[in-house]
């Protein structure tokens, strides 16, 4: 049994309030320039107090023996995530989705400081629940939603994870060229590109491109070990069919997909282009289930 003491790890990320200063260097720089356009700066600070108080709350219940961190959600990929740590997110459900691919098996407490803003998925919980969230996490009775992630590999090793999608595509607005295999068959394609998509992500992005599509495979559960492919305005034509252009990929199975792209097709995880796999000219990608799994505390 480990003796180290927990670590909560309160992950955030800029506001807009935050953002419009940095842009704009001071204060009163950002208050002219939304001036221009006949707006103040009353519902940034409003957020922006909410954001703060919910941060500053949830530190407060921190028990005394934990230790505690705070990153932002540009240096998540330098921070290094420990065993002993309770990561809480206080943000956007998206800011979940940021920190779960760095994270191997950490419960995760998602607090919601605006409750107007944010849908609340991810982060269910009201800062004033901190206190109670601690301790049934440190005591073990914490009750767990392990939520299934999704991941690439390519054929020269490299490895992304997402916890709601997976995109595979070129990087600008051209046509993304491939060839796919799934089940035996395989079919050239050239589409907006596809998505990879897991329970989570089936009320996100997935869920828009199923709207629009009008039909596609049942949407997996968020612990359902399954995934889902959607291709996006397959074009056919004499060389490219559009057939294949859905699927469900259960556990153990791996939809792959091999590039005729130049240097700019992409990977990326959840939104987030800086984070990304480059997919040239006659390289592979495996798309399936990751085994990690996001552990989020329901209650």
């Amino acid at each position: 049994m480990s003796t180290v003491s927990p670590r909560a790890v309160v992950v955030t990320r800029p506001t807009e309030y935050e953002q419009l200063v940095a842009r704009h260097g001071t204060r009163e720089q950002a208050r002219f320039f939304l001036a221009r356009s006949d707006r103040t700066l009353d519902a940034l600070d409003a957020r922006q107090q909410a954001r703060d108080s919910a941060v500053t709350r949830v530190l407060q219940a921190v028990p005394p023996r934990w230790r505690r961190a705070r990153v932002d959600r540009g240096d998540l990929s330098r921070f290094v995530f420990g065993p002993e740590d309770v990561v809480c997110v206080v943000g956007q459900d998206g800011l979940v989705a940021n920190v779960a691919k760095y994270l191997h098996g950490q419960p995760v407490i998602g607090f919601n400081p605006d409750r107007a803003a944010n849908d609340g998925v991810l982060v269910r919980h009201a800062a004033d629940a901190a206190d109670d969230l601690f301790a049934v996490v440190a005591s073990g009775r914490a009750r767990f939603e392990r939520r299934t992630m999704v991941e690439a590999r390519t054929g020269d090793g490299q490895r992304l994870v997402a916890l709601n999608e997976l995109f595979v595509g070129h990087a600008s607005h051209q046509s993304a060229r491939y060839a796919l295999q799934f089940q035996g068959v395989e079919e050239a394609q050239s589409s907006s590109g596809l998505l990879f998509a897991s329970g989570t992500g089936a009320t996100g992005w997935a869920r828009s491109v199923v709207r629009q599509r009008g039909s596609a495979p049942p949407l997996p559960t968020p612990e359902e070990p399954r995934g889902v492919f959607l291709v996006r305005e397959a074009f056919p034509s004499v060389a490219t069919g559009t057939t294949l252009d859905a699927g469900s990929v259960a556990e153990g199975e791996t939809l792959t997909l091999r590039s005729q792209m130049d240097d700019r097709g992409t990977i990326f995880g959840d939104g987030i282009e800086s984070d990304r796999i480059v997919l040239a000219w006659g390289m592979t990608v495996k798309l399936g289930v990751a085994r990690e799994r996001l552990h989020l505390v329901a209650a």
